[in-house]
């Protein structure tokens, strides 16, 4: 049973009266950070797209499991269900060996990522973030399923005013920040000769050897400031080059 207060984020919802109605969402879970993911299937390649985000760690830890291909939201999508992490510090390292030291950083305690869709069908991710460690309270987690499914609804509506095409297509409304990831990973796929996952990887990790963003990378890539090549010594990983 869904709280009062919940009710009526639902209810607005329901009649799209915000472009971005996650500030609401976090008032309403107690959370610091909240991030709306869908997926989308180009069909060549299948990945998640930011459609609402609320803060900057929402934004922030989002784009670190983008650039890194692993947390809490992929695994959420992958397995279809939730991942409830009350304490990141307390997370084995072997769980996400390459996130977690790079999440230390961020001022993130708490991780809950619901997973949107039904039955085997994943269209996308609600992920809470919050600045202290501690578990949800049992009516905050109703509440969170309750909007999963609330959310996974405009998700398969295509009527709805947020995933119209306008709305999709829209850069300067700040959606579809991963666009340019795909169009660099394609590039890097001709460059160098290798599969499109590949590609994906190799701009993966590039991104995190010069410790920048893989959207502001992939920008640099197909502005063609930076162009990909094999390396000349050794199993080093992907060589950028300016120019």
């Amino acid at each position: 049973m869904t709280s009062d207060r919940m009710a009526r984020v639902l209810s607005m919802l329901r009649k799209a009266d915000r472009d971005d109605p996650t500030e609401l969402f976090a008032e309403a879970l107690d959370a610091d950070g909240v991030t709306v993911s869908v997926t989308v299937d180009t069909g060549r390649t299948e990945h998640t797209e930011r459609l609402w985000s609320h803060g900057d760690l929402g934004a922030a830890f989002a784009g670190l499991q983008t650039t890194l291909g692993e947390g809490p939201e992929i695994d959420a999508i992958r397995s279809g269900t939730a991942v409830l992490v009350p304490d990141l510090g307390a997370v084995d390292a072997a769980r996400w060996p390459v996130l977690l030291p790079a999440a230390a950083g961020l001022p993130v305690a708490a991780v809950f990522t619901f997973p949107l869709g039904v039955g085997a069908i994943r269209v996308g991710a609600l992920t809470l973030l919050r600045t202290r460690p501690g578990p949800l309270s049992g009516e905050q987690l109703d509440d969170s399923f309750a909007l999963a499914a609330a959310l996974t609804a405009i998700v398969l509506d295509d009527s709805h005013p947020a995933l119209s095409a306008e709305a999709l297509t829209a850069e300067s409304s700040g959606q579809w920040h991963q666009a340019v990831v795909h169009q660099a990973t394609g590039m890097i796929s001709v460059q160098l000769s290798v599969s499109l996952a590949e590609a994906l990887l190799r701009l993966r990790a590039m991104a995190f050897r010069l410790d920048q963003p893989i959207v502001e990378l992939s920008r640099d890539v197909v502005a063609r400031r930076r162009r990909f090549s094999e390396p000349t010594s050794g199993p080093q990983g992907p060589e950028g080059n300016r120019g």
